[in-house]
């Protein structure tokens, strides 16, 4: 289907290729398949390229002129958008004056100090731009530049510019980590103890940290934790946010924060007996309701909230919203204006540019309600801050890692916020592939590459700060779109999209710089179709990727484990896939018979999935990880191999191993099944024990089996 195309119009690739749009592509299976021009023109639309419709007459001259355009647009900056290199590497920069002119060139660092750049023999004829004949000087950048966020400064006479340089360490430290960690993974939403709301929260969080400390782990890596929206419905998937920079105050544990002891007895009775009914819930295996939470907490906020602060609480409230700058002043100012239109979206055209006259206005009008939305933020940031120091405190080596969606919600926050430097008009997905064979899109609209430059990269820059202030680690989903995305035009199916290529090396640069800066490693969720190479240059700069075990197995069959890639994170399963209890009684294939998402026969697809557990039956006995007489066809025998996959997993060479905290108690429903969206109840199961029983925090405290093997194949002290 995805080969379907017509004939591209002259001077089409070319102008496509100026911009880093894909005109053809290999999918998973390695078949070649042509991008239809319609979608590369919506493309190029979407980067702010005057592109010609297909139907427009005299179609070739109008592509001409746009490729003419481009090829012309850099001779019309006196410097390069922002210029965003790694330290060590040789470098330069060129600076565009007007011909015969002298050029001048300097850097201001971070710290003030003035580097003047010494100019380089650069014979490059001159061109002739808007009837000015320019020309294009060349300086040296140093090699040894410190480590930062600096300015760069040239041009000629009185006409001097400026742009964003960024100097990036050459290659993630691997001090980080230190000797081989493992670690857990957990949903925190379903990570719920006694007193939670109905939810887990950060406080859970700071809990089940302290646990895998004493359990010898030395991460938790958590669902993203990234704001949803204030309004109802509440969305469920932590991976449709409206803000990747800012938090989900649904996971602030009230009676935690500061003000809450400021309110009377009476009130501070009324607020937990107000939680009763959700805190009733942490016990039932039923599917967890975002929206009561919701309602019950935020009410509860906003009661702590007017209670005031102390003298010293708000000058710490003061400070953190210095740091954070418009960002945060734009997100608050969201989130009021939403709702206060929820009951009339019509009215939202009013407000469509943050820095229109009628937000501003909005803004001094309701003033209260933008600081309740900055409160929030601030105290969302001091509990996750006070996890990550329990994390640490109780003996982590990285503590909290946190989970980087690949986009926002198309009507959210960052939206609204950043639409100057993402592309309107389309939105990002997947190409087809075996799991989804008519691809995937995901409503996200992507960066604009070209806009994220001219913007200095401070948008992402800004992002990957924040998650890193309280993150010893970030994973980051679908680490591909760092390097090309997938962009579908508005109102075409998902598998008439095209890859859009990113500038890599510069996107690598910032996400090293701030993790650098943060001490915290960096994971890219690098699976499915990525090729080899994005792999080798993730390695050589510190970056591991990611290894699931029910993924390794070519044609020649199971690869074993020492195999495996040492810069990785490896687990057994991942979200997307049920735990390994529910995976090795074939729930995956059951729950895509159910919702009829099978494209082939459910007979065959039962039989595959019992083919390759047999498969790794014969390789965990053959490798001495599970007993020969094992039947993997058996209740018990599923149960011996949800141990041995473990045991497979701590024999590869992997730099950090992860285990599902529901792996420990044996849980078997799936969090997510990708290509539904109420079909299935995504996002919302909570954690529960073999038999179906909910599990809170407090009942972790005695594992019994799988856990206490599990973790003793964890604990061992090598691989083997």
């Amino acid at each position: 289907m995805a080969n379907q195309s017509m004939d591209a119009p002259p001077g089409l690739n070319a102008l496509a290729q100026a911009y880093g749009i894909s005109t053809q592509y290999v999918d998973q299976s390695g078949q070649e398949h042509l991008v239809d021009p319609k979608t590369v023109l919506a493309a190029l639309v979407a980067m702010g390229v005057g592109a010609p419709d297909l139907d427009a007459p005299d179609l070739a001259h109008l592509i001409s002129q746009a490729l003419q355009e481009s090829q012309i647009a850099e001779w019309r900056l006196t410097l390069p958008r922002s210029k965003i290199i790694w330290s060590g590497e040789d470098n330069s920069t060129w600076v565009h004056v007007p011909h015969g002119t002298a050029a001048r060139a300097w850097i201001i660092t971070e710290s003030g100090l003035r580097i003047d750049l010494e100019q380089r023999e650069h014979n490059v004829p001159a061109r002739s731009v808007d009837g000015q004949l320019i020309g294009e000087a060349l300086f040296a950048i140093p090699a040894d530049l410190p480590l930062g966020w600096h300015e760069l400064h040239g041009g000629s006479g009185q006409r001097i510019e400026h742009v964003v340089l960024a100097v990036a360490p050459a290659r993630l430290q691997d001090r980080i980590i230190g000797r081989r960690q493992w670690g857990l993974m957990a949903q925190l939403y379903a990570t719920r103890s006694r007193d939670s709301w109905g939810l887990g929260d950060f406080l859970d969080l700071g809990t089940v940290s302290e646990l895998g400390a004493s359990w010898g782990a030395g991460f938790v890596l958590v669902n993203p934790l990234h704001a949803g929206s204030p309004c109802p419905p509440i969305e469920n998937s932590p991976y449709l946010p409206v803000s990747r920079r800012f938090v989900n105050p649904i996971y602030l544990r009230v009676e935690d924060i500061a003000e809450f002891d400021r309110l009377s007895d009476e009130a501070r009775r009324d607020i937990i007996a107000s939680a009763t009914g959700l805190r009733q819930r942490n016990h039932s295996a039923e599917y967890m309701d975002r929206q009561d939470t919701w309602e019950v907490k935020m009410n509860a906020l906003r009661q702590v909230f007017d209670a005031g602060r102390s003298a010293e609480r708000s000058g710490e409230f003061s400070e953190y919203c210095r740091e954070q700058g418009q960002g945060l002043v734009d997100f608050a100012t969201w989130c009021a204006l939403a709702l206060a239109l929820v009951d009339s979206p019509q009215d939202w055209v009013r407000y469509q540019d943050r820095r229109s006259a009628a937000v501003a206005d909005f803004r001094d009008d309701h003033t209260d309600d933008v600081e309740f939305w900055q409160w929030l933020q601030w105290q969302c940031d001091t509990q996750l801050v006070r996890a990550q120091t329990q994390a640490l405190s109780a003996g982590m080596a990285i503590g909290v890692m946190h989970d980087l969606a690949v986009g926002v919600h198309p009507s959210g926050a960052d939206a609204w916020a950043l639409a100057d430097v993402l592309a309107p008009g389309v939105s990002v997905g997947a190409p087809p592939d075996m799991y989804n064979q008519l691809g995937q899109d995901w409503s996200q609209p992507p960066w604009n590459p070209q806009a994220l430059a001219a913007a200095g990269y401070l948008p992402f820059r800004d992002m990957l700060r924040s998650i890193l202030r309280y993150a010893g680690g970030v994973r980051i989903d679908h680490v591909l779109g760092l390097f090309r995305l997938w962009w579908i035009p508005h109102g075409e199916p998902a598998w008439k999209g095209t890859y859009v290529r990113m500038d890599y090396q510069s996107m690598l640069a910032v996400l090293c710089l701030e993790a650098h800066r943060a001490g915290a490693v960096v994971i890219g969720e690098d699976l499915g179709t990525v090729e080899p190479w994005v792999r080798d240059v993730l390695a050589a700069r510190g970056i591991l990727g990611t290894t699931i075990l029910w993924f390794e197995r070519g044609w020649e069959g199971i690869r074993h484990p020492s195999t495996w890639r040492e810069q990785s994170l490896t687990s057994v399963t991942v979200h997307d896939l049920p735990p390994t209890a529910g995976y090795l009684r074939d729930e995956h294939v059951r729950i895509r018979d159910w919702l009829g998402l099978l494209t082939g026969d459910a007979d065959q697809e039962y039989r595959q999935a019992d083919d390759a557990r047999r498969d790794w039956a014969t390789e965990l006995i053959a490798c001495g990880w599970m007993d020969p007489d094992t039947d993997p066809d058996s209740e018990a025998g599923k149960d011996a191999m949800a141990i041995a996959v473990h045991r497979a997993i701590a024999a590869s060479p992997s730099r950090l191993l992860a285990v599902g905290l529901p792996d420990l108690v044996g849980d078997r429903r799936a969090q997510n099944q990708p290509g539904t969206n109420q079909e299935y109840p995504n996002w919302r199961v909570p954690m529960t024990n073999a038999h179906g029983a909910a599990i809170v925090l407090e009942d972790l405290g005695t594992l019994g089996e799988p856990g206490v093997s599990i973790l003793a194949a964890m604990n061992q002290e090598s691989p083997g």
